[in-house]
């Protein structure tokens, strides 16, 4: 069976009456930007996916720790039409809110080449289907809603490129067409660190909040914020900005920023944010992650999150919200649904005739098409989230190469100059598995270890320092046949905004070809968080 979408890696044991003890992040993986919105004792969460497709997971929960994924809000290519993107264009920032008995969200697109546009969906159902883009012809990247109490909608979003001040500005606009109902205005410029973005307006108490990211997203990331009477301000700093940070301060979560708040049906306030946790010092492989922080509020109404303290990885909250735990998840997908399961994703607009469950049942088969994983294209490949530091990624593979060209396997990637894999492939006579490395310009290959004909169990052990890869040699002995160092394959090597990803590929590497590698089932079994 498919793997269930549930996700239970947060809470630890032993809540009192009263007490809330959970672990941060909440999300952990490639799982950056996020935005939640509550409908009743419902709480629903996005994230950005950049270069991936579909895109914006989207998550349910009750208790704001377990985290169920419903799927993905723009999973066809007329919601996401991204072939060739570089990595981390794509899709930004989204913001989910709801309505009038609707669910929206704004986000960016950014294709490369054509820059960047923006615009919003809708459903009645946060499961989908959601509508087809609806466009905003407002410029910048990370646009927010707000739907205030008096039937107004504005659309908030940060100012680039097109605007002659870098800031904050804001529309108000109609929500059933996209149209602008008043020029952008330029509403803050944020509490001046650099790159003001991420905005996200609420109102509380007979005041308009507005909350920035600002600093960039490394460490030096932080949440600021502004009131105002009206929603076009003039906007009051928070006396004491930023109101979220862990700059220059030593902590296992850092780089925290982006967030949005929210509150539950008690009326107590909460923070969810970005932030990173190193595996190594100075190396974050995971990418950013989904943490979770209590917002409290003084008492001439300034927001104050967990207290003024560090968040930490291990959090007690002196909140009752009472635990909705999840089953945890199973460690196998036996690839005999109909569809992936919400975990897999594919790299850009996919040649979906490459995929099919359906050619040999129970199995997952890919074609050998011609794009590689190093090409700035869609390789017939499935990705899923590296979501711990230590974990073990096993695959069943039935694999016969006609050729040189042709090869599948298994691959550890963050993107397509930066990834390594345990690759079969025919060299002569003999069909082999042997270790590929790329580092940017950078590419080598182990020896190659041959392999008998028949299906073989293909697998990588990734710990903080390094990943492992193994294949069952004649004599059914599994053998490490390479190492590649995890930190070349996190953000401070690579560059850009994602996270590792563990995936099953073909490939004619430049060749098309009508050859298919068959996966019988694929395992992730975490170690360590």
């Amino acid at each position: 069976m498919s793997p269930s979408p549930d996700v239970a890696l947060s809470a630890f044991p032993g809540p009192d009456v009263g007490t809330m003890r959970y672990r941060n992040p909440i999300l952990p993986g490639f799982y950056p930007d996020p935005s939640v919105c509550r409908v009743g004792e419902d709480f629903y969460l996005v994230n950005s996916s950049f270069e991936y497709f579909p895109g914006v997971p989207i998550f349910h929960s009750r208790d704001l720790i377990h985290w169920r994924q419903l799927g993905h809000v723009l999973d066809r290519p007329s919601q996401l039409e991204i072939p060739g993107v570089a990595p981390s264009d794509g899709i930004y920032a989204p913001t989910i809110r709801h309505h009038a008995g609707r669910f929206y969200l704004a986000t960016t697109v950014n294709v490369t080449g054509r820059g960047f546009r923006n615009f919003f969906v809708t459903a009645e159902n946060p499961a989908g289907p959601w509508s087809d883009p609806i466009w905003v012809n407002q410029g910048g990247i990370d646009p927010s809603l707000f739907f205030d109490d008096d039937g107004r909608v504005f659309w908030t979003g940060n100012g680039t490129g097109w605007a002659t001040v870098r800031g904050l500005y804001q529309s108000e606009i109609d929500p059933a067409s996209g149209t602008l109902l008043s020029e952008p205005r330029l509403i803050w410029t944020g509490s001046g660190g650099s790159y003001p973005e991420g905005p996200h307006l609420f109102k509380r108490d007979g005041f308009y909040y507005l909350l920035a990211a600002e600093g960039g997203t490394a460490e030096c990331h932080m949440v600021t914020c502004a009131r105002s009477r009206q929603p076009f301000g003039p906007f009051e700093p928070c006396p004491f900005n930023p109101v979220l940070t862990h700059r220059s301060r030593m902590n296992i979560i850092t780089s925290t920023g982006h967030a949005d708040f929210f509150s539950d049906a008690a009326g107590d306030w909460w923070a969810v944010f970005l932030a990173i946790r190193y595996a190594e010092h100075g190396f974050h492989p995971l990418g950013r992650e989904t943490c979770l922080a209590p917002v409290e509020w003084t008492a001439d109404g300034w927001p104050v999150v967990n207290g003024g303290a560090l968040v930490a990885e291990r959090m007690e909250v002196a909140r009752d919200l009472p635990a909705r735990p999840l089953p945890p998840a199973p460690v196998r997908d036996d690839f005999d649904s109909a569809a992936l399961g919400p975990d897999w994703v594919r790299l850009r607009l996919p040649a979906f005739e490459d995929y099919s469950l359906n050619a040999r049942p129970g199995w997952l088969t890919l074609r050998c098409a011609a794009p590689a994983l190093d090409d700035l294209a869609s390789p017939a490949a499935v990705f899923r989230r590296l979501r711990h530091f230590e974990a073990t990624a096993r695959a069943w593979l039935d694999f016969e190469p006609a050729s040189e060209r042709e090869e599948a396997g298994l691959t550890v990637l963050i993107d397509q100059r930066h990834h390594a894999e345990l690759v079969v492939a025919r060299r002569g006579d003999f069909r082999v598995a042997f270790v590929r490395r790329r580092i940017g310009s950078l590419a080598g290959e182990s020896e190659p270890l041959p392999i008998p004909s028949g299906p073989f169990e293909i697998s990588v052990a990734v710990d903080r320092a390094r990943c492992r890869f193994f294949a069952t040699a004649a004599d059914g002995v599994s053998r490490e046949i390479g190492r590649h160092e995890t930190r070349y394959l996190a953000t401070e090597v690579a560059g850009g905004y994602t996270g590792v990803m563990l995936g099953l590929f073909a490939s004619g590497r430049g060749a098309e070809s009508a050859v298919r590698a068959a996966f019988d089932w694929f395992d992730y079994e975490p170690g360590h968080p």
